[in-house]
């Protein structure tokens, strides 16, 4: 049985690989499709994000990495897969997930969508919160793998922006 775990995984998170490889023990295969989406202001390319997960998943024998744009349920149907595999951290996530499982239902009545709850110490996790604590600085060793912390650090250094403080006092001198 093939399953979908889509995402824009930006980045990749410990909660995403958990949820990989919870996944790989339940589908004969597992594909970690990384959606395209335009209206989306991604820190990491696509290609680097691919490459990313193609290193993370690597351990897995059954699981590899996807691209896809437009419709999930076309993707699958391409691909072959019969679940979708989405994680779910909060009663936040449950209320969107379930409005998109029961939509790629309508589009495909064969397509089930399982929902995996995120591992208790990554509940709090999300690709969001990884950028935004390490734009500042702060410590995200707890939440995303070695090669992920790296890659945001020399993106981040590539692409420095004065920190929130800076901007501040730049703006009081002005005044």
């Amino acid at each position: 049985m093939t399953a979908i775990y889509p995402g824009s995984f930006d980045p990749p998170t410990a909660g995403h690989l958990d949820v990989i490889e919870r996944g790989s023990r339940v589908f004969s295969e597992l594909i970690v499709a990384l959606l395209i989406n335009p209206e989306k202001d991604a820190l990491f390319t696509l290609e680097e994000r691919r490459d990313m997960l193609e290193q993370l998943t690597a351990k897995f024998g059954n699981v590899r990495v996807g691209v896809f744009g437009g419709l999930l349920v076309e993707y699958a149907r391409q691909e072959g897969a019969t679940v979708v595999v989405r994680g779910i951290r909060a009663i936040s996530d449950y209320e969107y997930e379930l409005q998109m499982a029961l939509m790629n239902r309508k589009l495909e009545p064969t397509l089930e969508t399982v929902f995996l709850t995120a591992a208790e110490e990554f509940s709090y996790v999300s690709s969001r919160i990884v950028k935004d604590i390490a734009r500042l600085g702060g410590a995200v060793d707890s939440m995303v793998p070695p090669l992920v912390k790296q890659r945001l650090h020399e993106k981040l250094e590539t692409s420095a922006q004065p920190a929130p403080a800076t901007v501040a006092a730049n703006f009081v001198k002005e005044r």
